[in-house]
Order: C-alpha cells, then sequence, then structure tokens
C-alpha cells in the first residue's frame, strides 16, 4: 500500500503538465428585457445576442458541412442561463421526433445535446438534451466524460417550435440547480445536433470521432459571464405521501388493508457556490420507477441500477476506478434502504457533495429503522461513506473512498480504498488513452481470508480501435457492506480489441469487428471460467439498421453444483462448449422499431436456445407502446427448463410535464404478474404530483390467480428555493 501512495505521489509532483490546447470560445449575450419561454427567440436580447454557427459534421464526414444550418445564441442573468437554438430544416415534415417523457433515450431521433462544465476541471458537468417535442433529457457526466448518469434529474426549463424552416428551442437552467466554481467568467460548453433521418451529427467544439461529446475537457468556453448567484441556496422540499394497501396471500387465507399519511422533509443548503449539504428526514421514495425483472442464468446476483432521487445528487463524485464495470462497486447506495427484498425505513440522513479548487469530495450518512417480519429480522443501523477525489496533472484524478457500517447491524465493518486513473485526450496527437489502478480492503466481524482487492487497466477507447486490457484480483473475504461484489476469490483477466472502420460502401456506415477475451481462475490458480466473444459480422447501415453475427467459445469448472432452473442442477465439474448469436436492429427513426436476437448452442452438458426482443411502436407523438421478452429453453443431461419474461409498458405523453406509464411484467419463475402505473404531473418547475398503482397478483398450485398485493400511492412535493 505504501509504494502505491508512493506512485501517487510522484506522478502528482514530478509530472509536469505537457499538453495544452485552444478552445474555442463564444460570447455570452446579457438580458436586457424579459424573456418568457415560448420557443420563438422573439425578444430584443436575443436579437442583440451574438450568434454561434461553424457546426461541423462528425458523422458521417469528419469536419464536414452540415446539410442544415444551426445558430446558437447563449443568454446570461446572475440567477439564470438561457440558451436558443435554432435548428433550420429544408424538409421539417420530416423531423424525426415521437418522445414527450422525460429522459427517453433520444439518440434516435432528432435533438440538440448541451454540455456544461460549470467547474472548468475538465473531468464533470452537466448534460441537456431536447427534442423537437420539447421532451427533456438531463444527466451528469460520468466516468470523466466516457459515460454519463442518466438518472440524475434537475430543475429546468424548456419550450419548442416547429416551423416553416425547421425547429427552435429555447432553455431556461436556474443557476441553483446546479454546482459551479464561484467567479468564473468562462464556463466548459459544447452543443451536438442530431438530424436522424440523414443520421447525421454535428458538433460546435471537439468534432473528433475518437473523442467523446462529454468530455468536457475537449468542450469550447462560454465567455463574458456575469457574477452569479444562488440567492440563499436554501432549497426546502416537503412532501406528503398518501397510501393505502391491501394484502393477501396465495390461498386467500387472510387479508388485510392499510392506510397511512407520512410527511417527509428534503433540506439543501448551498455552502459556496460549488458545495451542497443536505438532510433527508423520513424518506420516501414512492416516486421511484420499479426495476424490470431479470432472468439469471448464473450462479452470481444480478445488478440493478440506483434510481432514487437523494442518492443520485452528486453521484459521479462517488464513481471509483477505472474500467471496475459491475464486478466491484465499492458504493453501492442500493444497499442502504433496501435489504433482503424489502424496503428498510429511511429514518434520516445527511450528505455533502461538491468541489473545491481541483478537490470533489462527498461524504453521505444515513440511519435506518428496524425492520421485524414472520421471516425477516433486521435491526437499526447507522452507515455512511466518504469520497475525496483530486485532479492532478491535466485531466487525471487520484482519490480515496471509505465506508463504515452495515445493513444487517453485523459489527467491526468498513471499506477502504485509493485509486488512480491517468486520462489524456492528446495521445499521439488526438488519441484517448487511460491507466488506472485501484487498491481496497474490506473488513467485517464474519469475513475470513483475504480482505483485499486490486485492479489494473489499460485502455486506448479510439473509433478505429479501441484497446483494452483489464486485471482483477478480488480475495475470497472481500465483501464491502456497502458495496456490489457479485463474485469473489479470482483473478480476473481481460482482454478487448476492437477494429472499426468505415468502409465507402454505399449501404454500410461502419463494421465492428470485436474481439473480447476473458479468463478468470481461483486464488489458488484452479480455471474456474473463460469466454470468447467475437463478432466477426457487426454492420451499421447508412439506414440506421444493424446486423450482427457472433460465436462464442466457453468454459465454467464448477466446485460445487448449483441450481439453474426449479429443480435443475448442474453437477460440479469442468464444461466447455460454443455459444452462437444472430442480432437484427431495426433504426428507431422508424414508428415500428426495436431488435430481435437469438442464441443458440452449448450450455454446460446440454443446449440452450435464448430468444429475446424488443420492439417499440410510436403510432402517435403522445402515445407509445413498448414490449419486451426472454424465452430460455434448456435441454440439460439433469433435465430441462423453459423460463419466460415478458414486459409491456404504454406511454402517454399528454406534454412534457403530464406523463401516464403502465408497466406490466410476467415471468414463470415466479408466476405472478406485478403492474406498475405511473401519473406524473410538473404542475410547476419546482412542484410535482405523482399517482402510482401497484397490483400483484401470483398463481397458486391449483393455478388460480391470488392477489399478492395492491397499493394506492398519491404524492405531493414542492420545492421552496430561497
Amino acid at each position: 500500500m505504501q509504494k502505491f501512495i508512493l506512485f501517487f505521489v510522484a506522478f502528482y509532483f514530478f509530472i509536469p503538465n505537457l499538453w495544452a490546447q485552444e478552445r474555442p470560445f463564444h460570447q455570452a449575450g446579457k438580458v436586457t428585457d424579459a424573456i418568457k419561454l415560448n420557443g420563438e427567440l422573439s425578444e430584443q436580447s436575443w436579437q442583440k445576442a451574438p450568434v454561434l454557427t461553424g457546426l461541423t459534421t462528425t458523422v458521417p464526414v469528419e469536419g464536414g458541412r452540415p446539410s442544415n444550418k444551426t445558430e446558437v445564441r447563449i443568454l446570461a442573468e446572475p440567477k439564470n442561463l438561457y440558451i436558443g437554438i435554432i435548428c433550420y430544416d429544408a424538409s421539417p415534415n420530416k423531423i424525426v421526433s415521437f418522445s414527450k417523457l422525460r429522459d427517453a433515450n433520444l439518440s434516435n431521433e432528432d435533438h440538440v445535446r448541451i454540455v456544461l462544465d460549470p467547474s472548468l476541471d475538465g473531468r464533470s458537468g452537466y448534460i441537456f438534451a431536447i427534442n423537437p417535442s420539447a421532451a427533456r433529457y438531463d444527466a451528469l457526466v460520468s466516468n470523466r466524460g466516457e459515460s454519463e448518469n442518466k438518472n440524475w434529474d434537475g430543475v429546468w426549463e424548456a419550450k419548442t417550435r416547429i416551423t416553416s424552416t425547421g425547429w427552435q428551442v429555447e432553455i431556461k437552467i436556474p443557476i441553483q440547480s446546479i454546482n459551479y466554481k464561484k467567479g468564473l467568467t468562462e464556463w466548459g460548453f459544447n452543443i451536438e445536433r442530431r438530424i436522424q433521418r440523414r443520421q447525421e451529427t454535428i458538433r460546435w467544439a471537439n468534432v473528433k470521432r475518437d473523442q467523446w461529446f462529454t468530455q468536457t475537457s475537449k468542450a469550447g468556453l462560454i465567455a463574458g459571464l456575469p457574477k452569479f448567484t444562488y440567492g440563499l441556496g436554501l432549497n426546502v422540499r416537503p412532501s406528503l405521501v398518501s397510501t393505502h394497501t391491501q394484502t393477501g396471500t396465495a390461498s386467500s387465507a387472510g387479508e388485510g388493508s392499510s392506510y397511512t399519511l407520512v410527511p417527509s422533509l428534503d433540506v439543501n443548503q448551498r455552502i459556496g457556490s460549488n458545495i451542497t449539504a443536505s438532510v433527508t428526514v423520513n424518506t420516501d421514495f414512492a416516486e421511484t420507477e420499479v426495476d424490470s425483472r431479470q432472468t439469471n442464468l448464473t450462479r452470481f446476483p444480478l445488478f440493478f441500477p440506483e434510481k432514487r432521487s437523494f442518492f443520485l445528487e452528486g453521484a459521479d463524485i462517488f464513481e471509483f476506478g477505472l474500467g471496475l464495470r459491475r464486478n466491484i462497486i465499492p458504493f453501492f447506495s442500493r444497499r442502504i434502504g433496501l435489504n433482503q427484498g424489502v424496503q428498510v425505513p429511511i429514518l434520516a440522513g445527511g450528505k455533502i457533495n461538491g468541489r473545491i479548487k481541483n478537490t470533489a469530495f462527498g461524504g453521505l450518512v444515513m440511519a435506518t429503522d428496524a425492520v421485524t417480519t414472520l421471516d425477516i429480522q433486521i435491526p437499526k443501523a447507522a452507515m455512511g461513506v466518504v469520497r475525496v477525489r483530486q485532479n492532478v496533472l491535466k485531466e487525471s484524478t487520484m482519490g480515496f473512498i471509505g465506508s463504515f457500517g452495515d445493513p444487517n447491524g453485523e459489527q467491526d465493518s468498513y471499506m477502504a480504498g485509493v485509486d488512480f486513473t491517468y486520462q489524456t485526450t492528446s495521445f499521439n496527437n488526438n488519441k484517448n488513452f487511460l491507466i488506472g489502478v485501484t487498491g481496497l480492503y474490506a473488513n467485517r466481524e464474519a469475513l475470513h481470508g483475504d480482505p483485499s482487492a486490486f485492479t489494473f487497466k489499460a485502455d486506448y477507447p479510439n473509433d478505429l480501435w479501441d484497446l483494452s486490457f483489464t486485471y482483477m484480483h478480488i480475495g475470497d473475504a472481500f465483501d464491502p457492506s456497502l458495496g456490489f461484489v457479485p463474485r469473489k476469490g479470482i483473478n480476473s483477466y481481460r482482454l478487448g480489441f476492437v477494429y472499426a472502420p468505415r468502409p465507402k460502401w454505399p449501404l454500410v456506415r461502419q463494421m465492428f469487428n470485436e474481439v473480447f477475451a476473458s479468463y478468470i481462475s481461483g486464488l489458488d490458480g484452479q480455471w474456474q471460467s473463460y469466454r470468447v466473444f467475437t463478432a466477426p459480422v457487426n454492420w451499421r447501415f447508412e439506414s440506421g439498421d444493424r446486423l450482427e453475427a457472433n460465436f462464442m467459445p466457453t468454459g465454467e469448472n464448477l466446485s460445487e453444483p448449483f441450481e439453474i432452473a426449479d429443480g435443475v442442477i448442474i453437477p460440479a465439474g469442468a464444461y466447455q462448449y460454443l455459444r452462437y448469436r444472430l442480432e437484427v436492429g431495426f433504426a428507431a427513426k422508424r414508428k415500428l422499431n426495436g431488435q430481435v436476437s437469438w442464441w443458440f448452442g452449448g450450455f454446460y452438458n446440454g443446449r440452450l436456445q435464448t430468444y429475446e426482443l424488443e420492439l417499440n411502436w410510436n403510432p402517435l407523438k403522445i402515445l407509445t407502446f413498448e414490449l419486451s421478452g426472454q424465452r430460455n429453453m434448456g435441454q440439460l443431461a439433469t433435465g430441462s427448463f423453459d423460463q419466460t419474461l415478458v414486459g409491456g409498458r404504454v406511454r402517454l405523453n399528454i406534454t412534457p410535464d403530464l406523463q401516464l406509464n403502465s408497466f406490466v411484467q410476467y415471468d414463470t419463475d415466479s408466476k405472478s404478474v406485478g403492474v406498475n402505473s405511473r401519473l406524473h404531473y410538473i404542475f410547476l418547475p419546482l412542484g410535482d404530483l405523482f399517482v402510482v398503482y401497484n397490483h400483484n397478483t401470483v398463481q397458486d398450485l391449483q393455478d388460480t390467480w391470488q392477489l399478492n398485493s395492491s397499493q394506492l400511492i398519491i404524492k405531493a412535493r414542492y420545492t421552496f428555493r430561497f
């Protein structure tokens, strides 16, 4: 560990900043009259504002001339930032736009996307996107720009208009909705426009395909910003939740109903422009969408993402390491308030997160109540985590993470770790290159064995070539109470190779030739698993459609048997087999789109076929139907199984601020049908109303459907800003 820390210090103090880049900039205009948000850009302030043009294509030609012109204007006043965009289009009747849902996937529609770096650190930022139907999407820049956390939701407004010459949008971002570095007169800024029917993407800055739009270190600059103010910086958000619950048993031996009316409170206070402290009391997450069910054909637990708003604020600061993916998540906030498949009441909690100069930091403390049922006993618990990340060199970071407490009240529970990520977007002049190393240690009274974890990754993620190597050592006793580590006691090696040329063919846009090889051994050196995923065919067509064919040699060496399905047990032993897949994707620019996959071939001591379907139908701009399904048909030496999982969703998006979604799921393993209907009405920018109805029925041994539970929840909340 000492050598590890000395390695960090050497990088921080002795390696100079050798890279410099010239960033384009645009002058912000001043607000001289009241801005009425209606998508027209008719006020004098807009007319006088400097106009940003000069966008160039990234796709299909790097640095090419766009098919249609785009104009951008920016206005700033002490409490708000306004962005006005005119997207000219010679054929406005061909604009692709069908979503009105908040946080919809807009990548398959016409849209504009904006990234802001209010801290000007080149590693973090905010993403805002909108389509011609005024569907809003927002996210946090994640993993230094390599990805984004779309579960974050901020308070902002936008209006659009489709005209005879294209479409245009007005965006208003309150300064109090984001953290920013005080005293800056320039922010990182970039804009990207997608013209879907032409499969065309254009940007202002960072037009290189090798680099991601969300890399704020390559963004341009907004200049001439005023001295922003957020007032007192106090946000008080009370909520009132009314819940009626009806329960029953599969045999209908007993039924019961209950009613509760519970208040909750969230308070946020800015401590400076770039630091936020939050307190939550009697926390409620009634508005959170339910998880999509998954089938599991492995012997390891499944991953479900965090969706609760309190934990998502500042979530980018708590990210740790490079390339750990879902193999090691040192702090996994779903461990708090969710335990053994039940909700655990959160009594109170506090959080602080922000940035001071080149240091990002976050801290979280939560207290949960006891839960006692016939089958489960969970004690009261107090838990917390702290994260510090220091910016070093030009684009790199080093940091520390630590946690304490256990959801089940186990003693002496803590975890500590350090990470360093070297990143440059200037390797070999303009390529991405990253190296990441981490070290972690976990402790708990019941843990015995190797409590450590170490990882290393080297990554060259670029448009034509994407090469990577990852090594992980995960001890058999590395099991942090607030983390997610699905597989322990291993040494893992993973090699990735992608060659993605763009042939000058009339139909094919890009070809992805892929090989991902992984090998996992136990701490004793005995092999446990290997997998070689190959894609000799993975073509993206000019139409937006996609065709892929894969074959995957696989090996599993089981030290003990495991039950893969009800009554079907795979014995211990070594298994080697070949899997194949055919997949077709249909471009989302069509009203009917989706993808179909067929996995087939060997599986342990038999064969397995898996059919997967994702289908979306958009008959109207306000109405969307989604269908997903998976069927596993296995024939093994020890038995056969047939698993089916079906989900259907109806989205009625009356306006961007009034939406009704209904989600139905059924699977043959649990023999249950779950319905989650959710109405969300944003009656004011700071006010929400949720009406949620959950209904679950199960099929008993006599194939009779019985009520398991039904629940009607009404939640109203409003944020008071001071």
